[in-house]
């Protein structure tokens, strides 16, 4: 079952929660389960359209989703999804 790592950001709404399984064939489908498992994830992830939200990165195996097929790509049981919201600010 693929492996969603949860950023420190998003650990309060998944119970501190470092990693979760859930199932899904590709990587919309895997962040559906994740918001389904944890509701509190899914204002942080999805705009109220239901698209990813444009500040949250979604790498799969290390390779940014947005240069492979975005949420439609697939995933296999052993891939290791990595949610990064993107860091502003400085001077």
């Amino acid at each position: 079952m693929p492996t969603i790592r949860i950023p420190p950001v998003l650990r309060s709404s998944t119970q501190g929660e470092k990693e979760v399984h859930a199932e899904g064939e590709n990587v919309g489908e895997l962040l559906r389960a994740l918001a389904d498992q944890h509701p509190a994830t899914e204002a942080q992830l999805f705009s109220e359209e239901g698209e990813l939200n444009r500040y949250v990165n979604v790498y799969l195996n290390d390779e940014d989703v947005r240069v492979l097929s975005g949420m439609e790509t697939d995933v296999t049981a052993d891939d290791t999804l990595v949610i990064l919201p993107a860091m502003a600010g400085g001077q």
